[in-house]
């Protein structure tokens, strides 16, 4: 072999190793970027699987609040019977008998 080829051989063999070096070093910047964005991704998925949990009852707490104004206007209603009844209670001395004495018929649940 001369001293040419042999000094050609040296040169490709070293520009081979660099290349490789190079091209190891860059793959792994590659899967250090690739496991960052993979990390970030995961975190993402994890934070909108809390906020689906989160959201899941609302559509739920809406129809309770629906019932709890329905339970109020009917307390509201309860409220007024009571005080009516109340009423009627402190000015007649003895309700029944007042009743069946004018010939009325006793009010039902439903109101009079």
């Amino acid at each position: 072999m001369s001293n040419l080829a042999q000094t050609l051989f040296w040169i490709s063999l070293a520009l081979g190793l660099v290349v490789t070096v190079v091209a190891v070093v860059m793959l792994t910047m590659v899967l250090r970027t690739a496991q960052a964005i993979d990390a970030g991704a995961k975190a993402i998925w994890t934070s909108g699987k809390l906020v689906a949990n989160n959201t899941v009852h609302i559509p739920a707490l809406i129809q309770t609040n629906q019932i709890a104004v329905d339970i109020l206007e009917g307390a509201g209603g309860i409220l007024m019977a009571a005080q009516r009844i109340l009423k009627h209670a402190h000015g007649c001395p003895g309700c029944p008998a007042c009743l069946l004495k004018h010939g009325e018929r006793p009010p039902t649940a439903m109101g009079r």
